[in-house]
């Protein structure tokens, strides 16, 4: 039973924290995150290739992850690096191993990451990555030719709620919900006003949204976000506040959001980059 789809389906309030795959094969650090989240989280998101840079295979943490401490997972997929030949591929692998839940990305520039002279593919777009994933679902692939058996993925996309033009985002979102979106993912929000007036214009879209809750270690972080990451609004009475409280005020800060989030949401989806601590700490203050 995929536990993750039938609580979504439900819209009870779901939680998800983000971890990133190692750079290798050894796993212990990554299963210890995922045994501290077990019974506290409802998935652990698993990056791919987060920021272009090489890591184990999603896919294959996804079942390596449940094999092991029983803890479902949302594997990432991205169109960077795969025709659609192997996303095709990819994915009726991922779906022998049992790993059911994604969420579909454009990716990142290979320029950006630790290959900067490999080759981006982007064959297709998140839109097309979805009509794919739908496709498979339907039991086809993307020439008509018929499975033995369909897909039962649930499926995911990613929408930043503070877009500069964000009828805009809306509409490609519901371009995305047309191809078989199950759910979507927000960028991470820090006015709970930002959340509202997103949720009330996708409210007519009917599928439930988890919002990203990004914590802030330190306030030269803060700084750095609101100055150069596009899409990001931090307010000025949180830059405030962590200049003068710093990561302990940013647990504040995240929990407190999160408590507010109920209200207008059917989830969050933690990013602790790389410290689960965070994550835990987040979510004992919200309670």
């Amino acid at each position: 039973m995929n536990h993750l789809k039938e609580k979504l389906r439900k819209r009870k309030f779901s939680i998800t924290v983000e971890l990133e795959p190692p750079k290798g094969v050894d796993t212990s650090k990554l299963l210890q995150a995922v045994n501290d989240l077990k019974g506290v989280v409802d998935a652990v998101n698993i990056t791919d290739g987060p920021m272009a840079n090489m890591r184990t295979s999603a896919i294959a943490l996804a079942h390596h992850i449940k094999t092991e401490t029983g803890v479902e997972s949302i594997f990432h997929l991205t169109c960077r690096d795969r025709n659609t030949i192997a996303l095709q591929s990819e994915l009726l692998g991922a779906s022998v191993l049992g790993a059911n839940n994604l969420l579909v990305l454009t990716g990142d520039e290979p320029t950006r990451g630790d290959h900067p002279d490999a080759t981006g593919v982007f064959q297709v777009d998140s839109v097309g990555l979805v009509n794919v994933v739908n496709t498979l679902n339907k039991g086809y692939d993307l020439a008509g030719n018929q499975l033995n058996a369909p897909t039962e993925f649930m499926i995911g996309v990613a929408a930043n709620p503070c877009a500069e033009n964000l009828e805009k985002e809306v509409e490609k979102l519901e371009k995305k919900v047309e191809k078989g979106v199950h759910f979507i993912q927000t960028q991470p929000v820090y006015d709970i006003k930002d959340l509202q007036k997103f949720t009330n214009c996708v409210e007519k879209l009917n599928v439930p949204v988890l919002c990203g809750i990004l914590p802030l270690k330190s306030y030269k972080m803060a700084q750095s976000i609101s100055k150069n990451v596009p899409g990001i609004k931090i307010p000025d009475s949180i830059l405030k506040r962590m200049e003068l409280g710093g990561q302990e005020e940013g647990i504040k800060i995240a929990g407190e959001f999160l408590k507010e989030a109920r209200a207008y949401c059917n989830g969050v989806h933690i990013m602790p980059l790389g410290n689960t601590k965070l994550s835990l700490e987040i979510l004992e203050y919200s309670e």
